[in-house]
């Protein structure tokens, strides 16, 4: 396991400034998509809406056949 994130180490630090501010910007960019879209676009609908799993999980059902 060592090897690997040595490796990995060596290969970031071995990296020109422009390969390194590509990265700064890959990572800013997930960063955005997945923590904050997900807080004010995609709240937890059936946290907040139902009380415990069964009700959760029959929710689900009845939207994923259709039927009630």
């Amino acid at each position: 396991m060592k090897k690997i994130i040595d490796f990995y180490i060596s290969g970031f630090k071995e990296m020109s400034v422009h390969n390194k501010k590509l990265w700064v910007i890959i990572l800013v960019k997930l960063f955005i998509m997945f923590i904050i879209l997900k807080i004010f676009f995609f709240p937890n609908f059936l946290n907040s809406k139902f009380d415990t799993d069964k009700e959760k999980g029959d929710y689900v059902i009845e939207q994923l056949i259709g039927q009630e």
